[in-house]
């Protein structure tokens, strides 16, 4: 049974292609997701950690205390401590730095690479005795010298397309300043090498933009060996002043790190638990599904080695080692078909992802194997002691055994009893208020089970449905009927065929109504209210945009209305607000307020406007009173509403007259938004690029359209809807294979029949476009039941997601969904293409001589 079960395996070549195929496949979507999911969650890590290696202490200035003189120096931290700190008993080397943030432009003058801050690193290249500082080794050119050079790594260089002897634009907090590149390092700080930047200035030149002229903003210290941290840092704070300065060990640093990092990466580590299930259950029905299709073609083959005496447990082993076999060569090459699928994706996901190398941990291997080998055996397992239990002149009378009115029955029962489940759940969800971890919980096991249900009531609800749709293939003649006919000839293979694709659906439609609701609700979010066309701002609360820069884009050609808005924050109650500034005699041309009571015209010293969430909260009406105390000044006083305003992204909490907010905000004159209304209410990239020229082309601001206002309002959102739409074009992928297989194995089958049909007439465009209207058939079965499924799971997660996203209202995406039921055919035609070929290839005597 053994030579007889390998054997078996080499005989049918062609079958075995599409059994490897099929595991490969569930494999490497199963073992990539993992693979791509970890590494994503390292290289998040790795982009917002520092590294702390080598380094036992950390000594950073104190904030001065309050009410210190003025005379008092910002920061103790400068050469004379360096020296001092030097001289401690077990110090082996002293690395200060002068570090902070730079943005920089690209060759072509875009910026580069910008989004947080940690993306955008600055330091000083601080040499040593030997003239290199080895934090950063020079692979180009030379270090920095003075105030017009800067050097930055590498991949820095490479993403701008920046050479040396380039002048290079760049801004830290204030204006654009142009430098010349003068070299290139390299760096193992990972929140670089993970997809952020590097420029290096000469030590001066950085302490003056980062700290204070001699100073620096950390003084790294390395032990000696065999040099006792704790102990260290007693020494070393002993020649520190206590109330000007305070080391911290690398361990307590790095240790705060982590919870900090842990924080902010928590989503990422679960990703790969939801793609994992995800994948594991489309792949396992399509490896369920292939492996009962085979082994009911070769009921023949089994009954006949069980009538020249083979035992069933017999007949059951070599099934199994069949299975075996196939699994571990599938999972050795879906395995490396996933680490390809892992590395592409970055690639195809865009630049909103940190770059890192691939993480392959035990989980993905295991998961391949258990896929691979696992799966697969389970799925030889239970068909194979079907078969074996058959009587041999039973199992030899026919190949095909349709699933008996007894277990339709209790499918139907146990679909029924599902479905209920599900909707229980789902509607349970009607009440919640917010995206609750136990609510996400309880949303995605009530659309699992309500797929499960759908799944077991795939063969009941197969033949109603086919007949259906089957009115329309009937009116394409005997083809079409023939086509009807055999999707209901085994309505349990057809479910089976079906079921990747419903998920594969469902999946698609859920996302895709939840993205377009949340779509719309982020662009109500971020645009509501705005009747400019573009929107000027900071890309940190922390900087503004240079108050002269006002009037060059008032003066730019294309340019009708250019307000200037200054933020800050308003103190009322206890409660913080957030209040914009505005220039009342140009802020009805780039505002559009749903206003329901009052003027804005109104405006004023002292009067203020508020949205109807603050009046509500505090109880306000216009004329009402409001003491608040507004930005850094520390005594409330009063204000006088004078309008109240449907809530609104643009103008805040409150609006008041810019004069008053610019002159008690925390950066007193300054202007955060510029709203720019275009002569003809139209974009450009003309008009854009006119707009960054009158800014100085600083990569610290940016220029924004409401295309571009929605795509950041997205963040997050939109980047995980990108991933998932990556991982479930290999869903589809998989389902058109399960279409294939199924129609392979179904045209062996009938290759009698397919003869008989040739010999009464049935030409061989007939035979190709029966075949083609059956897998449309199975397609579009499998297509209504994921559009059903998603829907509904969309329909659920609606008040979740209200919660999530303010102004959230289901809409369903017509184009998209039009977009899924075409491709979702497609995919059935195509699949369809290599079986219809081979079945219309058969002659009607080479059908009976094979058969």
């Amino acid at each position: 049974m053994l030579t007889t079960a390998l054997r078996n395996v080499l005989a049918h070549k062609a079958r075995l292609a599409m059994t490897v195929l099929a595991v490969c496949l569930g494999v490497a979507f199963v073992s990539g997701t993992l693979v791509f999911a970890d590494s994503t969650t390292a290289a998040h890590r790795a982009a917002a950690s520092k590294n702390f290696a080598g380094v036992a202490l950390t000594v950073t200035a104190k904030e001065p205390r309050p009410g210190a003189g003025a005379d008092q120096p910002t920061s103790v931290l400068d050469d004379a401590l360096v020296r001092k700190l030097a001289d401690v008993p077990g110090v082996a080397a002293v690395r200060p730095s002068a570090d902070g943030s730079a943005v920089l432009n690209a060759a072509d003058g875009t910026p580069l690479r910008v989004g947080a801050r940690w993306a955008n690193q600055a330091a000083a290249y601080v040499p040593g005795k030997d003239g290199t500082d080895g934090r950063y080794p020079l692979t180009e050119g030379r270090a920095p010298r003075g105030g017009d050079e800067i050097a930055v790594d590498r991949g820095t260089a490479a993403a701008g397309r920046l050479r040396i002897g380039d002048p290079v634009t760049l801004a830290t907090d204030g204006p654009a300043m142009t430098k010349r590149l003068v070299g290139l390092v390299t760096t193992d700080d990972t929140r670089v090498t993970a997809g952020g930047t590097l420029v290096l200035f000469d030590r001066a030149t950085a302490q003056q933009l980062f700290a204070t002229p001699g100073h620096y903003t950390g003084i790294d210290l390395a032990a000696a060996p065999g040099t006792d941290q704790v102990d260290l840092a007693r020494k070393v704070a002993a020649v520190l002043p206590a109330d000007r300065a305070e080391a911290t060990t690398g361990a307590a640093r790095a240790a705060q790190q982590t919870i900090l990092v842990d924080t902010l990466t928590r989503g990422y580590e679960k990703l790969p638990l939801v793609f994992a299930g995800v994948s594991l259950f489309i792949a396992s029905f399509l490896i369920v599904n292939t492996f009962t299709m085979l082994v009911a073609r070769r009921t023949r083959e089994i009954a006949l080695l069980r009538a020249i005496g083979a035992q069933r447990r017999q007949v059951a082993r070599a099934v199994l080692l069949e299975a075996l076999v196939v699994g571990l060569a599938a999972s050795a090459a879906g395995f490396l078909l996933g680490l390809g699928i892992a590395a592409a994706l970055p690639g195809l996901l865009g630049d909103g992802l940190p770059r890192g190398p691939l993480v392959i941990g035990p989980a993905p291997v295991a998961a391949a194997l258990a896929v691979g080998v696992g799966v697969t055996v389970l799925a030889a397992w239970l068909p194979s002691r079907r078969a074996a239990r058959v009587a041999p002149i039973e199992a030899l009378r026919t190949a095909e055994q349709p699933p008996t009115a007894h277990r339709l029955r209790l499918r139907a029962v146990a679909g029924l009893v599902l479905v209920a489940l599900a909707a229980a759940l789902l509607v349970s969800l009607r009440g919640a208020k917010d995206a609750s971890e136990a609510n996400l919980q309880s949303a995605m096991l009530g659309c699992a089970v309500l797929v499960c249900g759908l799944i077991a009531l795939g063969p009941v609800l197969a033949a109603p449905v086919i007949r259906t749709f089957g009115r329309l293939t009937g009116c394409l003649g005997v083809a079409g009927r023939l086509a009807r006919e055999n999707a209901l000839r085994d309505s349990r293979r057809t479910a089976a065929t079906a079921a990747t694709l419903m998920i594969s659906t469902a999946l698609v439609t859920g996302l895709a109504t939840i993205g377009h609701s949340a779509a719309q609700a982020l662009d109500h979010r971020a645009a509501a209210g705005l009747a400019a066309d573009y929107v000027i701002g900071s890309r940190s609360t922390m900087d503004g945009v240079d108050p002269a820069a006002v009037a060059r884009i008032a003066a730019t050609p294309g340019v009708r209305t250019a307000s200037a808005v200054t933020d800050s924050t308003l103190v009322a109650g206890g409660t913080v607000l957030e209040v914009a500034g505005v220039d009342p005699d140009t802020a009805g041309g780039v505002l559009r307020l749903d206003l329901t009571g009052g003027s804005l015209q109104d405006l004023g010293p002292g009067r203020v406007a508020v949205s109807a969430t603050v009046a509500r909260e505090h109880h306000l009406a216009p004329g009402d009173r409001l003491d608040a105390r507004m930005g850094r000044t520390q005594d409330a006083r009063p204000y006088t509403v004078v309008a109240v305003y449907r809530d609104d992204p643009t103008a805040r909490d409150v609006l008041a007259a810019r004069a008053e907010v610019a002159q008690n905000s925390y950066l007193p004159g300054s202007v955060q938004r510029i709203l720019v209304r275009t002569a003809d209410g139209a974009t450009s990239p003309a008009l854009e690029q006119r707009l960054r020229t009158a800014l100085g082309n600083s990569p610290l601001v940016k220029v924004q359209d409401r295309a571009q206002l929605v795509r950041e309002a997205a963040g997050v959102m939109g980047d995980l809807l990108a991933v998932m739409y990556g991982m479930l074009a290999v869903g589809a992928l998989i389902g058109a294979l399960g279409i294939v297989n199924t129609l392979a194995v179904s045209v062996a089958e009938r290759t009698r029949e397919i003869g008989v049909l040739r010999a009464v007439g049935l030409d061989r465009a007939g035979v190709r476009r029966m075949i083609r209207l059956e897998a449309v058939t199975v397609a579009a079965y499998g297509t209504l039941l994921g559009l059903a499924a998603g829907l509904a799971g969309a329909w659920a997660v609606g008040p979740l997601a209200t919660g999530a996203v303010e102004h959230y209202t289901p809409a369903l995406p017509w184009g998209t969904l039009l977009l899924v039921c075409a491709v979702s055919l497609a995919i059935g035609a195509l699949a369809a293409a290599v079986p219809a070929r081979r079945a219309a290839a058969l002659g009607p005597l080479a059908a009976a001589a094979e058969a």
